[in-house]
């Protein structure tokens, strides 16, 4: 397969020097990594190539997006990804179910989309009523059209350094490392946090081997989890040079817990009570103000990780399209 078909390989090459477009710093303090102007960078190149790919004789990429129940985030997630869709030139379409729906009921519209020939991309918006099986859902989902990367086809052949369809946020932060010219070779990074769709694969991209077929980071990876004590935890990070905060946990990473110099990607976004204003606003798992003192780069929340997420989507939704992610066996399998 062409070195092309590969976005790792692809994006990688050319992202190995900081750019300035997207980083600002005060003296003696962390560059702050803007995921928006990234985001917008990235959505550029994707529109530039749904462009190329409808003026070549190909049908526009469209993505379907299913949307269970009246969670507030979910709703505004799922206008985030239309909008970018519509950004870049994607069609799409959100189709709303009650969260009484059964799995059953749920499964049979997932046929229907995967059968249908219009439909490029295809997301089930997670989390999922309590009665719904999660991972059954994200398994009923086409593997060439699962543009969120969880079918255990595209989980699989990502942890075997295969080509697949990588999990936009983990894809996200390994961009956001990349382009912004972060190095990852020998060096040791903790991931604070092992969910499957997000700690897990985020660990993966950052310690595979640079040399195979999708290429990692090379990094020495430490993955830390809900049973992981505190002052062990600080152990970890205080010799990271990458700390990937990732555990849904505001401000569990601290100042005295990084090193001096080291670049911290803060994922985690809590809807937390503002003890001035009363109103709700987002924090992440990092105390942004203490440690960007003493880091070399760090994300804010918002507008660093999450950005990003909906950008890599669409770069997900365009490979669909292209259906270059469909080799033999995963025809097989599928047929």
């Amino acid at each position: 397969m062409a070195t092309a078909l590969c976005p790792l390989r692809a994006l990688g090459r050319s992202a190995l020097r900081p750019r300035s477009l997207h980083l600002s710093a005060a003296s003696n303090e962390a560059v702050v990594i803007s995921g928006r102007k990234l985001a917008r960078q990235i959505r550029q190149e994707a529109r530039h190539e749904v462009e190329q790919w409808v003026a070549a004789g190909n049908k526009r990429p469209h993505l379907s997006v299913v949307l269970v129940g009246e969670d507030p985030a979910s709703h505004s997630y799922v206008l985030n990804k239309t909008k970018a869709a519509a950004d870049v030139g994607i069609s799409s379409e959100t189709i709303l179910r009650p969260a009484s729906i059964t799995e059953e009921e749920l499964l049979d519209l997932i046929s229907r989309l995967n059968n249908d020939a219009n439909v490029d991309g295809l997301l089930v918006q997670l989390p999922l009523p309590k009665h719904i099986d999660e991972r059954k859902i994200c398994n009923a989902v086409s593997p060439d059209k699962d543009v969120d990367g969880f079918h255990v086809i595209n989980v699989g052949r990502m942890c075997l350094d295969q080509y697949s369809m990588l999990p936009a946020t983990p894809w996200g932060v390994w961009e956001i490392i990349k382009r912004t010219g972060i190095p990852t070779l020998g060096k040791n990074v903790v991931v604070a946090g092992r969910s499957k769709n997000v700690g897990m694969p985020i660990a993966m991209l950052l310690h595979t081997d640079g040399r195979h077929e999708r290429p990692g980071g090379d990094a020495t990876v430490t993955i830390s989890h809900r049973y992981t004590p505190k002052e062990q935890l600080k152990q970890h990070t205080i010799r990271a040079d990458i700390v990937v905060a990732a555990a849904g946990i505001p401000n569990l990473i601290t100042a005295d817990m990084i090193k001096e110099g080291a670049a911290v990607i803060d994922v985690g976004i809590t809807r937390v009570q503002d003890p001035v204003t009363a109103q709700l606003r987002l924090v992440g798992d990092v105390d942004f103000e203490g440690v960007k003192k003493k880091a070399s780069y760090i994300t804010p929340v918002p507008g660093g990780v999450g950005p990003m997420t909906v950008a890599m989507l669409m770069k997900n939704t365009i490979i669909a399209a292209k259906k270059l992610f469909k080799p033999k066996e995963l025809q097989a399998l599928t047929a």
